[in-house]
């Protein structure tokens, strides 16, 4: 979608920013609104730069406003007409410096994308069930309050040098005049060296003004940089590495840029200031001279301040990520990765000038089996401004790989530590040189550590590293994290499955599905605060199917094929089966609901209540959906087409009501396809299946479903004739040739005892999944199992029973 769509179609609060920035005659909202197509597709960011371009884009700016009137001319929109004609005459001021209009279409696409991307923001947060912050905190405030301050002090000092300089001048005159001047009168060369005498006084007592007032700067700056560079950067670092691993944290450089170049720019200054003086002492000084005793003073604390900032300011604004991983941090070798390096204090002058080179683990710890590898691509660039969205100077790597070196690995490490390949942490260096008006110092950034697989199977296992590393590691450099793994409290843990989900679809998990979650892993408990998740747990124990196994598979599921239902709110998903049951008693007939299987890896399946002859609720299941089932037919295909038959009754769909009363068509219908029945574009994928249940004998008559049957041939959906002439008198006999057994599912836990008198049921199934093992069940709060010990017919076409 357009960006000018969707900025229509935010709230209300967020168009009001838009009116807002448009309520100024820079670029009227007419004009953006009536050519928003061509606005957004021009390259507005070369023509600030190349006036050949900007004036190219100029005359068509022109001539798209003559169209745009010709057209109200047309309709006869007299007002519309009056303002085009007056924003083409306004655009004319731009005909000398056509690059200024393209810096300002620029600056408010910008500006749009800001409305955008803090509405975006909101909405995450308010997915996550969580009170919005304020966009800009109290000492975001106080910040910006004592950087108008420090700019206002810095021109006053510049105004402050300037008169020190005329006074200077003053008495560098005066004293040079009377030595040319032979004055004999004793009283008057008195006077003159009394009047010379007040001019030195007042030099110097200017001097003093002017140093203490460059330490008042200097002790602000100070208070300034504790600031940016141990709170507001170590904020933005924890925000980056928890959105890193999914939480909707903005991690935006832009504000930080602009704190950081103010101080910058600020420092350079009193550097000049500071050169000024001492130009100054070396046209006039005197005995005591407080700038002689001073300056040096002042100059190395501008110098410490200067190198403690712009170490600061280099930063890599966006990890390591392969085009096709994870998830960022997760690297493979041999196959290409981006990052992103930027460093926060823009000065124009140095685009283009500063190289940034690559490296690998220059301090790897000395374990044994520690990989080195070596970085190989274009592992040198120069930040420039051309290749950041927002003017930032950025050093974009985009085509780097990893290989692992055979020789000086980690082999002969002085610790008997052992670490696994997914355990293994590595940080990438970024190096440059910053050199203006005669400063110089090197900066280095380095990323956060990184996992580095071989193989596209460990790389699930690498995400669960990357995941528990920045979920709560507070130091980044700490490539010895798994040597001593930490436990998760629960309130983290939880947070931070819930991120995976919101970053995956958009939409996080609830109290109530980590409730759930919680239960599985600590059973029971009225709170889990105090609660703790140990490394070993998540992602070791039960292998090959541990937690995190059991997570993964339902959220990759869950992206794959059922985001637009979770996203809805359709699944309830991380429900225990003994809470679906008390639900699901409570409701009518009819009622179902969708969740996750505890026991199938990546399996969602669906429960029903139904009313027994005696009239209690009775909760069915049938066996879990896998990404097999869901790949050939969406799942809302699935639920919409479902039947079931009973003895002497046509067949039904038994789900009808969403949880807690939504009718299924109305929470599910927008997502169905136009076509049903035989002209559903997923017929060829049904297959069709009669069962005989009861519970001392359990017999199965089945379609055939060769592969032709994947063609849409083969046995046509069963119809009521065909339960008739099967059940006859109430018993199927058995047909030759001789029965199949059925062998079950051996991810489940075996049958299950119907505590009902046994009631032959005929069930009607026209789904994919329930072809060979997903069978109607009765729930017991038992895991997801299928019906043992029963009989399969061959395949028979229906009416050919003899």
């Amino acid at each position: 979608m357009a960006q000018w769509d969707r900025l229509r179609q935010l709230p209300i609060a967020y168009r009001q920013q838009l009116h807002e920035l448009y309520d100024r005659d820079a670029l009227p909202m007419d004009v953006r609104h009536y050519l928003a197509p061509w606005i957004e597709k021009q390259e507005w960011q070369r023509a600030a730069r190349d006036h050949a371009f900007a004036m190219v884009l100029f005359q068509v700016l022109l001539e798209n406003l003559d169209i745009q009137h010709s057209r109200f001319v047309q309709e006869e929109s007299f007002l519309l007409q009056h303002n085009i004609r007056r924003y083409k005459q306004n655009f004319q001021r731009y005909v000398d410096d056509p690059c200024a209009l393209a810096t300002t279409i620029l600056w408010f696409l910008e500006k749009e994308k800001e409305i955008l991307d803090s509405a975006e923001l909101a909405e995450k947060v308010q997915l996550l069930q969580v009170e919005p912050e304020a966009m800009e905190t109290s000492s975001q405030q106080d910040l910006e309050r004592k950087l108008a301050g420090l700019r206002n002090e810095v021109q006053c000092m510049e105004h402050t040098i300037i008169c020190l300089e005329e006074q200077q001048d003053e008495f560098d005159f005066k004293f040079q005049t009377q030595k040319l001047e032979a004055v004999v009168d004793e009283a008057r060369k008195k006077e003159q060296i009394k009047a010379l005498q007040l001019l030195v006084n007042k030099l110097n007592n200017c001097r003093k003004s002017t140093l203490s007032g460059l330490n008042d700067i200097l002790d602000r700056i100070q208070d300034i940089i504790d600031v940016l560079v141990k709170k507001e950067l170590v904020e933005w670092q924890r925000r980056q590495q928890k959105a890193c691993i999914g939480a909707p944290d903005n991690v935006c450089l832009d504000q930080l840029e602009k704190w950081f170049s103010c101080v910058a720019v600020c420092l350079f200054q009193v550097w000049e200031f500071l050169t000024k003086l001492e130009e100054l002492v070396g046209k006039v000084s005197y005995e005591n001279d407080p700038v002689k005793a001073q300056n040096p003073t002042l100059q190395k604390r501008v110098d410490t301040l200067l190198r403690d900032l712009l170490k600061s300011s280099f930063v890599v604004e966006t990890q390591p990520s392969m085009p096709q991983g994870k998830g960022s941090l997760v690297l493979r070798t041999n196959v290409q990765f981006s990052v992103k390096a930027r460093l926060l204090v823009k000065f124009p002058e140095l685009n283009h000038s500063m190289k940034v080179d690559v490296s690998m683990d220059k301090e790897a710890p000395q374990i044994k089996g520690y990989r080195r590898f070596n970085v190989l691509g274009t592992k040198i660039k120069a930040l420039n401004m051309a290749e950041s969205t927002n003017g930032g100077m950025v050093a974009d790597f985009r085509h780097l790989t990893l290989k692992e070196q055979k020789s000086g690995g980690g082999g002969k490490g002085v610790s008997d530590i052992s670490l696994s390949v997914t355990e293994e942490l590595h940080i990438i260096y970024f190096n440059t040189v910053f050199e203006l008006k005669g400063f110089s110092v090197e900066l280095q950034a380095s990323t956060l550590p990184v996992v580095i697989i071989s193989n596209s199977s460990q790389q699930q296992s690498a995400w669960a590293s990357v995941l528990w590393f920045n979920m709560l590691s507070q130091d980044p450099k700490d490539v010895m994290f798994f040597a001593n793994t930490p436990a998760a409290t629960w309130p983290q843990f939880g947070e931070m499955l819930s991120w995976q989900f919101l970053s995956a679809t958009k939409r996080g998990l609830d109290d109530t599905q980590l409730e759930m979650i919680a239960n599985k892993l600590f059973g029971k408990k009225p709170n889990y605060d105090s609660c703790t998740v140990p490394w070993s747990k998540f992602t070791k124990e039960n292998t090959p199917d541990t937690f995190w196994v059991w997570f993964d598979g339902i959220l990759m599921m869950v992206k794959t094929y059922l985001e637009d239902l979770w996203r809805d709110g359709l699944i309830m998903g991380f429900v225990t089966k003994g809470k679906e049951k008390s639900l699901l008693k409570k409701k009518k007939r009819g009622t179902f609901l969708l969740r996750f299987s505890e026991s199938v890896i990546g399996g969602i399946t669906f429960s029903w209540v139904e009313i027994t002859v005696t009239g209690e609720p009775d909760v069915k299941t049938v066996q879990p959906f896998t990404k097999v089932d869901l790949s050939q037919i969406p799942f809302h295909e699935i639920i919409r087409n479902y039947q079931i038959l009973e003895a002497e009754n046509v067949p039904e769909n038994p789900l009808l009501y969403l949880y807690p009363d939504t009718p299924k068509d109305k929470a599910f219908g927008k997502y169905y396809t136009e076509k049903s029945g035989e002209d559903s574009p997923y017929i060829k994928y049904i297959k069709t299946k009669l069962v005989f249940v009861s519970k001392e004998n359990t017999l199965e008559a089945r379609s055939p479903m060769p592969s032709d049957m994947a063609q849409g041939e083969g046995l046509e959906p069963m119809n009521g004739l065909c339960g008739e002439a099967a059940e006859q008198d109430g018993d199927l006999y058995p047909l030759t040739p001789p029965l199949e057994s059925y062998d079950p599912d051996p991810m489940m836990n075996g049958s299950v005892e119907d505590p009902e008198p046994p009631q032959d049921l005929l069930m009607y199934l026209n789904n994919p999944n329930l072809f060979d093992n997903d069978l109607l069940q009765d729930d017991q709060s038992l895991p997801d199992f299928s019906l043992q010990g029963f009989n399969c017919l061959l395949p028979q076409s229906c009416g050919s029973f003899p």
